[in-house]
């Protein structure tokens, strides 16, 4: 069982949850302080499979300033257009004027009819993403296998690589999910989700993986596999395409199939609700 960060009364807490949405959608949150994890395609690619196997799927998208999720999806909807295509699309929106009167009308009029709301996050802290965190039933951290990422959750000793103790991150995450718990008695699904794992030397590998194991007992998070560094995820984003498409690819090369395979095999393993319980149909 999770013991909790070594010193939570040192965390800046988040904005008590709200009742924000409808009590039968699922808010899957994406979050993590540092940019380059893959934060926002991963998000996409989640969205984008829910939605292919029927699910109704919202997108927010937080940070007014990249707004990747944003540009993404907006991307997709133009090539629909122009090919006259009929593709897996989400609803989406923006957070442009960053208030919190426009935060709460995005958050109501996403989740109403919607059986999973998909919520990007901005790199860096941001007020709105701790509340998002908060309001969150699934909590996805994507992290590059790198003891630079770790630093964001953890702390370790630099000879024996051994865990020192949580960081201020881990204990707002944790603080987090103890006022969800008292608000509503939900609890947070944390989900470390570990990107481009093939490009990692293999003993650093094992540190972080070791490294990874001790902080999830101490704060109680899951861990599990994410998407590979290809340079396939980069040539997708003008089109808004997602390697659910796989219509729109013709021919498919082996960066294909193995990243669709790494597709199907994060989804079965964020453990959503019975509606995609099943890994994505992601050879259709």
């Amino acid at each position: 069982m999770a013991t909790g960060p070594d010193s939570p009364q040192s965390a800046t807490h988040a904005p008590a949850p709200q009742s924000t949405g409808a009590a039968s959608t699922h808010v899957i949150v994406f979050a993590n302080e540092k940019g380059g994890t893959g934060k926002s395609t991963t998000a996409v690619h989640v969205a984008i499979a829910l939605a292919a196997k029927g699910a109704r799927v919202a997108c927010l998208d937080l940070d007014h300033r990249q707004r990747t999720v944003g540009r993404y999806l907006d991307n997709r909807a133009e090539t629909m257009k122009r090919n006259g295509s009929s593709l897996p699309m989400p609803r989406h929106a923006t957070l442009s004027d960053q208030s919190e009167d426009q935060f709460e009308d995005l958050w109501h009029s996403l989740c109403e009819g919607s059986d999973f709301l998909v919520v990007d996050t901005p790199g860096r802290d941001d007020p709105f993403a701790r509340t998002a965190a908060a309001l969150s039933n699934t909590l996805v951290t994507p992290m590059n296998d790198s003891f630079v990422d770790f630093d964001l959750i953890g702390q370790v000793d630099p000879e024996t690589y051994q865990v020192t103790r949580p960081s201020f991150y881990s204990e707002l995450i944790w603080d987090a999910r103890k006022q969800r718990a008292r608000a509503d008695g939900t609890t947070i699904d944390w989900v470390v989700l570990r990107n481009r794992l093939q490009h990692i030397e293999a003993r650093n590998m094992r540190r972080v993986s070791d490294a990874l194991a001790q902080l999830a007992k101490r704060v109680g998070f899951r861990i599990i596999p994410g998407l590979g560094e290809r340079v396939i995820y980069r040539e997708m984003f003008p089109a808004g395409l997602t390697m659910i498409d796989a219509k729109a690819f013709g021919s498919m090369g082996l960066a294909h199939v193995a990243a669709r395979q790494e597709l199907r095999e994060m989804m079965a393993a964020l453990q959503l609700p019975e509606v995609i319980e099943q890994a994505p149909d992601v050879a259709a």
